[in-house]
């Protein structure tokens, strides 16, 4: 089976193509292993779209957005930059196949 097309900075071209296979695939690529922890996270994003068709628009709102679905425990931005380094919207949702955050560099 082929692998959906991606962008220059890794991105899905289209949401819809994705699979936890092409997840798993993209977060290898960044050395992150997928645990539980990082599919709740994805699946979050990927509800996220389904609801809103955007992805959170900055790391700030990512954060927001994931504390008031999934509480503070979770919803902070040390505990998503332990499961997405760098900056945790641009890498969650390149793993989750979803478009670049608008506002991340």
């Amino acid at each position: 089976m082929s692998q959906p097309k991606r962008n220059n900075e890794g991105f899905l071209e289209n949401a819809w193509e994705w699979t936890p296979e092409t997840a798993s695939e993209i977060a290898r690529e960044d050395d992150i292993d997928l645990e539980n922890n990082h599919w709740e996270i994805i699946s979050f994003l990927r509800g996220f779209y389904r609801e809103h068709e955007m992805s959170p628009p900055s790391n700030r709102l990512f954060v927001k957005a994931v504390k008031e679905h999934l509480g503070e425990d979770k919803g902070n931005s040390i505990y998503l930059m332990r499961l997405f380094p760098g900056t945790p919207a641009k890498t969650a949702c390149r793993i989750a196949g979803l478009p670049r955050p608008t506002n991340c560099l």
